[in-house]
C-alpha cells in the first residue's frame, strides 16, 4: 500500500487558509485572481462567497454548454444564468457567461453517443471535468488573468512541494473525486475547491445566512449539462433504437423483447418488463451481445453471470505522474458512492491496467469509471474496458 501522508499536511494547510477567513482582506489574497465556475446552484454560489470573504479577486462565470429546453419547454440554462447573475450581484463580484456548446458537443457528447452506440454505459461527467471545466474553461480563466479556477466540487487539493494531490471531500456522502479522477498535475495546480472541507448542510447554512438567491435551490441531477430530461426519450433523438430479443442466459429461452441495448446497463432490474416466473425472483440484465443485438437476462441477484473477478481499465490517468510498474495494493470504486473495494493493480505493457478484486463484484459495467484510492488520496482512474466475468 502506498503510504498516505497527505491528510496531516492538508490539515495544516486548512488551518492556514482558515486564518485568512472573514472580512479582513489580506494583501496576498487581494493580488490573487480566482475565476469561479458558477452553475446557478448553491455549491458554486457558496464557493464564490467564501473566496470573496477571504479577500480574493473573484470573477463569476457561467458556462453554457448545451442549447436545448427541458420537456416543459423551459430553457434551464437561462434560469441558471439568471441565478448566477443574482448571486454575483449579492456578493459584489463581476460575472460573465461563456459559451462552450461546440466544444462540449465535440469533446464530450460525441464520446457519450459513441459509447452508447457500442453498447457501453459512459460517464460523461468525468470527460466533462477533464475536457471542458478544467480544459476549455480553465484556459478561458487563464486568459482573463486568473491564478486559479475554483468550482463547487466536494473535493480537496493539496498544493505542496510542487506536487498537487487530490483528496476526498470531508462529506463522504457528497465526495466528488470519483468524477475528478482524470485531472492531471497541470490542471490540479490551478484548481481550488473551497467547500471541500465542509459538509453539505453547512454549505446550505452559509448560503441561507448570507441570504443568497440559491440557498434553497434543489440540487441538480442527471447527465452533466443535460439535466433531468427523460433519458430514454433524449437518447432516442440521437441514436436510432434497435429492438431485439431478451434471452434467459441460463436456459436460452426467449423471455421478451428489449427496446434497444443502449437503454440497459448491467445489473439493471427496473424496466425489463418481465413478470415474475418460476421462483418469483426478479430479473436482471446479465450481458449485452452487441453483435447479435441480444440482451441476456437472469433471474435472481446471485447468479455468477452478474459477478466478476476483475477488469481491465484503459485511458488510465495516474494523478501523481507515471504509474508504478510493480503491483499496487489500494482500493477502488466502480460506481459513484460505492463503498471502497480492495484491489490489486498491475500496469500492462500497452498502458492498460489489470484490476483484480479482493472480493467478486456485482454489475461492473464497461464504459464506467474505475477510480483508485489510498485512504483519502485519489490516485487516479480509468475507463472500464473489459470485465473479467466469474465463471459459472
Amino acid at each position: 500500500m502506498i503510504k498516505s501522508r497527505a491528510d496531516s499536511h492538508y490539515r495544516k494547510a486548512i488551518l492556514t487558509a482558515r486564518s485568512k477567513d472573514g472580512d479582513t482582506m489580506t494583501n496576498s489574497n487581494a493580488n490573487t485572481r480566482v475565476v469561479v465556475g458558477m452553475s446557478g446552484g448553491v455549491d458554486s454560489s457558496v464557493t464564490a462567497l467564501l473566496l470573496k470573504q477571504q479577500g480574493y479577486d473573484v470573477i463569476g462565470i457561467f458556462m453554457k454548454n448545451w442549447d436545448d429546453t427541458d420537456e416543459f419547454g423551459q430553457c434551464t440554462a437561462e434560469t441558471d444564468a439568471e441565478d448566477v447573475r443574482r448571486v454575483c450581484e449579492q456578493i459584489g463580484i463581476p460575472y460573465y457567461t461563456v459559451n462552450f456548446e461546440k466544444e462540449y458537443f465535440d469533446k464530450v457528447f460525441t464520446y457519450f453517443l459513441d459509447e452508447y452506440r457500442h453498447g457501453r454505459t459512459p460517464n460523461p461527467d468525468v470527460m466533462c471535468n477533464r475536457e471542458i471545466k478544467f480544459g476549455e474553461f480553465l484556459q478561458k480563466a487563464l486568459d482573463l488573468g486568473a491564478d486559479y479556477l475554483a468550482t463547487g466540487h466536494y473535493a480537496r487539493v493539496l498544493h505542496e512541494d510542487g506536487k498537487h494531490t487530490l483528496l476526498r471531500g470531508v462529506d463522504g456522502n457528497k465526495d466528488q473525486t470519483y468524477f475528478l479522477n482524470a485531472l492531471n498535475q497541470e490542471q490540479l495546480a490551478k484548481a481550488m475547491f473551497p467547500i471541500g472541507h465542509l459538509p453539505k448542510p453547512e454549505v446550505r447554512r452559509i448560503a441561507e445566512e448570507a441570504g443568497l438567491a440559491t440557498a434553497k435551490k434543489k440540487d441538480s441531477t442527471g447527465v452533466c449539462f443535460i439535466g433531468e430530461r427523460n433519458f430514454k426519450q433524449f437518447l432516442s433523438q440521437y441514436l436510432p433504437a434497435q429492438p431485439g430479443q431478451m434471452i434467459d442466459i441460463r436456459t436460452g429461452e426467449v423471455k421478451g423483447r428489449h427496446d434497444g441495448l443502449m437503454y440497459y446497463t448491467l445489473g439493471q432490474r427496473q424496466g425489463l418488463g418481465i413478470g415474475g416466473s418460476g421462483n418469483g425472483e426478479p430479473w436482471f440484465v446479465a450481458e449485452k451481445d452487441l453483435a447479435n443485438n441480444v440482451l441476456y437476462v437472469v433471474q435472481g441477484d446471485d447468479h455468477p453471470s452478474l459477478y466478476s473477478t476483475g477488469l481491465v481499465a484503459s485511458q488510465v490517468n495516474w494523478i501523481e505522474g507515471d504509474m508504478p510498474t510493480e503491483p499496487i495494493r489500494c482500493t477502488a470504486k466502480f460506481r459513484y458512492r460505492q463503498p471502497d473495494q480492495g484491489v490489486t493493480l498491475q500496469k500492462n505493457a500497452d498502458g492498460t491496467v489489470e484490476v483484480t478484486f479482493d472480493v467478486n463484484q456485482r454489475a461492473v459495467t464497461p464504459g464506467q469509471a474505475v477510480v483508485f484510492y489510498d485512504g483519502n488520496i485519489c490516485l487516479g482512474g480509468g475507463t472500464i474496458d473489459v470485465v473479467r466475468k466469474l465463471k459459472a
